[in-house]
């Protein structure tokens, strides 16, 4: 059974949105391959470092540095947990955030507080204004909050420093680590190759062709390489993980190994895991299943249906959006659904019964390709024994390109621009025409283009209480920022 989580509190101080309007203005909307902005090239990040006085503060961080195209966030997630059940104060770096730019800067398993990220802000922004301009312009988005995330964590004197990869490539802001303690890489793609360094390395196994690559890279630089396999239950002593879903294993044993390494590393050889024993260590198991992670495999019920009446409207929100994480997201939404209807546990509550009904609310970016999003969803969901009773098709609410009140979606009084969800509408149409000889029943899924996600909700709330007979289950996924904008309403 999946626990309930429940969305955070974002800030929002008048001072804070002065921060967040400052942030905004780094944002571009160049491409990752794009070099023209200046303020994305690699060699200005050692003058960065140099106006920030960070060179070496930075090398005296013990740093955890994960790379890979998908599970490296969640595979940061348990390292830090686990870390952090064994007594060592933490930082946690990642990205992106669903609702509050704070969720990136993690001390000890929190968000850091607005004071103090407000704090920082300004003495890392206003440093750089001073000594940028002309041929140093001022570092792009990512890149200034990696150097936040620098001072923050030398500053506050963390014990380890876990950090996520961004962007990828060679050229990655967290590259400017020249020796983390130990590297580790999730599932792999080409952009992600260049983090081997000349520390430890460990990885998940990986398709044969990037293997070649890891192996030749590694030989390159003396670097000496471990795979790992997939965590087995039974290490977990009858506790299930924090972060859900059957690929979370695989996610889990790469953490372990690299706190295991990172801990063997820094003579903390009292509380390392022992090949040979049944069970992890306590604080292993501790840290493993109380990770949390927002917008990924995360369940939330609705606040306001549940407080009017005994109506259930249910969000399962996953940000899946490549055809690999799309597939794991729908084996996960089978999995769990199938599971609340038939057997007693914490969401009992709502009332889930066998007479319920699948929603998807969808939107992904424009860069994503839904031609091949929307099949593997709608295939693995149908190989689950699962089929959606209504598609939603949604813009996003708030702008990516924008922090705080400044993404604000756009006055009611202006046009909104629906060809981008009208085209999603008319793929997942055109695949359930495709499939009815296959599946006669998926043919009666109906679908919907909803000019805004707060109608889109406000629908589904009126729904679920005319109907208080029925569960509602909605799915919410294809895009991290449509995650993010649908706990953020949740929460108002």
């Amino acid at each position: 059974m999946a626990s309930v989580a429940q969305p955070g509190v974002a800030a929002g101080s008048a001072e804070y949105e002065e921060v967040l309007g400052c942030i905004s203005s780094l944002i571009t909307q160049k491409v990752r391959a794009d070099t023209g902005n200046r303020g994305n090239q690699w060699e200005l990040m050692a003058k960065y470092l140099q106006i920030l006085e960070l060179e070496e503060p930075i090398a005296r961080l013990k740093v955890v540095h994960v790379a890979g195209t998908k599970g490296k966030g969640s595979t940061c997630t348990f390292a830090e947990s686990i870390l952090r059940s064994c007594g060592f104060r933490t930082g946690l770096f990642t990205s992106p955030h669903l609702m509050d730019v704070r969720e990136r800067f993690r001390l000890n398993g929190l968000d850091i507080s607005e004071e103090k990220f407000i704090r920082y802000f300004w003495w890392c922004w206003n440093k750089l204004k001073d000594k940028t301009g002309g041929d140093i312009p001022m570092p792009a988005y990512f890149r200034f909050l990696a150097l936040l995330a620098f001072k923050i964590f030398s500053d506050e004197q963390v014990d380890v420093a876990v950090l996520e990869v961004g962007l990828g490539g060679k050229y990655d802001a967290t590259n400017v680590v020249k020796a983390p303690v130990v590297c580790g890489i999730s599932s792999l793609g080409y952009d992600h190759m260049e983090i081997l360094e000349r520390s430890f390395s460990i990885y998940s196994s990986q398709p044969e062709e990037a293997m070649s690559v890891l192996k030749h890279r590694a030989s390159e630089l003396g670097v000496p390489l471990q795979v790992v396999q997939p965590l087995d239950p039974q290490q977990l002593d009858d506790q299930p993980l924090g972060l859900h879903g059957e690929h979370q294993y695989m996610n889990a044993g790469l953490a372990v190994a690299l706190v295991n390494t990172w801990l063997q590393r820094q003579g903390h050889f009292n509380i390392l895991h022992k090949k040979h024993s049944v069970t992890l260590p306590d604080q292993f198991i501790e840290g493993l299943s109380s990770a949390c992670l927002q917008g990924r495999a995360q369940i939330v019920p609705d606040p306001e249906v549940l407080s009017k009446d005994s109506s259930s409207l249910i969000f399962y929100l996953d940000g899946a959006h490549s055809p690999e994480s799309m597939e794991i997201c729908a084996k996960w939404f089978s999995c769990v659904t199938r599971k609340d209807e038939q057997q007693p546990g914490p969401l009992d509550q709502l009332h889930i019964g066998t007479n319920s009904r699948k929603i998807l609310l969808f939107n992904c970016m424009s860069v994503r390709d839904p031609q091949r999003l929307l099949p593997c969803l709608l295939a693995t969901c149908a190989q689950n024994g699962l089929q959606f009773d209504h598609a939603l098709f949604v813009p996003n609410q708030s702008q990516y390109n924008k922090l705080g009140s400044h993404a604000s979606p756009p006055s009611e009084r202006v046009q909104i621009d629906l060809s981008w969800q009208l085209s999603l509408q008319r793929v997942w149409e055109g695949l359930l025409h495709s499939n009815k000889g296959l599946n006669g029943s998926n043919s009666s899924t109906a679908s919907s283009v909803f000019e805004s996600l707060p109608l889109a909700i406000k629908w589904l709330r009126e729904t679920a209480q005319q109907n208080q007979s029925t569960s509602y289950q909605v799915l919410v996924t294809g895009s991290l920022h449509l995650v993010g904008d649908v706990l953020r309403l949740l929460k108002e």
